[in-house]
């Protein structure tokens, strides 16, 4: 019995030293992930889709992902969930995001805070956009626009930038939350002019925008759409916008380009993302409902309505994009050592 033992473990031994001298493929029997992943293409999507949106249902990344399920339930024949995750200056359905596995059957639309802001403000974000997301398109994008309380003696950005030189650090600039790009613009600006204001951040745009026209605080880089009515109605008054060229819904006022602030273009974004790792077919379709869903003359109208531009570029050139807006953006919190409330 002893020696049939010693034989057995001699026998075993002489077989697992063969296979550990064999190259893994061979020694181990893997299964065909290429074949696996082209056979879910095929199929995709047979179940219903789910769009993460970091914010509360009614804001702008609520609107456009809304507005593209429709379409995309159409075109690819089935449910497109949308799935409001908000918290944490959207780092929840970012991290979410993140973690889902990439069968095409999540995907999420975000704001420039989720996607390149919030690299640049949190140190221990639990996400990271370029290495953690196939990036889709870039939807929509609006100006921000300049904007005074009828109480400041400022007609004009020269005026004001006059203002900001004799009263250093008085003049009270309004934002929606410290590192959105309303307050992040003003910072911006404070270091281009080299002068200094008041940042008072708000918890949301629509409180910021009713002390703005109370005249509670000075000036304000508010949100294009969210300002014109009160722009037109004369309750505030529009000083510069900062996009590449002026808006349609006020073509009488100027860029900062054109009064001399170059390479100050600053646009608030929505865009779309998935996983990290879909099949090249799932990730084309994928891509292709959300950018055709964008191009469609009702939904383009209605993004129009809204002050938005739509953009539609596809996910090569919004990768692109994100590399550029994430480094600016954290060469401007560097600077101004902003600090995550």
């Amino acid at each position: 019995m002893k020696r049939l033992m010693k034989h057995t473990a001699a026998a075993f031994a002489a077989r697992l030293a063969i296979l550990m001298s064999l190259p893994l493929s061979l020694a181990l029997p893997a299964p065909d992930v290429q074949a696996q992943a082209q056979a879910q293409a095929s199929t995709w999507p047979s179940r219903p889709i789910r769009m993460l949106v970091p914010f509360v249902a009614g804001g702008s990344s609520d609107i456009v992902g809304r507005s593209v399920a429709v379409r995309m339930q159409e075109a690819l024949g089935q449910t497109v969930i949308v799935d409001n995750r908000p918290g944490a200056n959207g780092a929840i359905a970012g991290q979410m995001l993140a973690k889902a596995s990439p069968d095409g059957y999540t995907l999420m639309v975000g704001s420039i805070g989720v996607f390149a802001i919030n690299v640049a403000l949190f140190k221990d974000l639990p996400y990271d956009p370029l290495r953690d997301y196939d990036l889709l398109t870039v939807a929509v994008r609006n100006p921000n626009v300049l904007i005074t309380s009828t109480r400041v003696a400022a007609a004009s950005v020269k005026d004001l930038v006059g203002l900001l030189q004799k009263n250093p650090g008085k003049l009270t600039f309004v934002s929606s939350g410290t590192g959105s790009s309303d307050h992040l613009s003003a910072e911006l600006f404070w270091q281009r002019t080299k002068t200094t204001g008041i940042h008072v951040p708000y918890k949301g745009g629509a409180a910021a925008m009713a002390d703005m026209v109370g005249g509670q605080v000075d000036a304000s880089f508010q949100n294009l759409g969210a300002a014109t009515g009160h722009i037109k109605a004369g309750r505030l008054r529009a000083l510069a916008v900062t996009g590449d060229r002026r808006s349609p819904q006020l073509p009488e006022v100027p860029t900062l380009l054109e009064l001399g602030f170059p390479g100050f273009e600053v646009y608030s974004w929505q865009a779309f993302a998935a996983p990290r790792g879909l099949a090249k077919d799932v990730r084309g379709r994928l891509e292709g409902a959300v950018v055709a869903a964008l191009k469609l003359p009702q939904v383009r109208q209605s993004m129009d309505d809204l002050g938005f531009e739509v953009v539609a570029g596809g996910g090569a050139e919004f990768e692109v994009f994100l590399k550029g807006e994430i480094a600016r953006w954290k060469q401007v919190v560097q600077t101004a050592n902003i600090q995550p409330n």
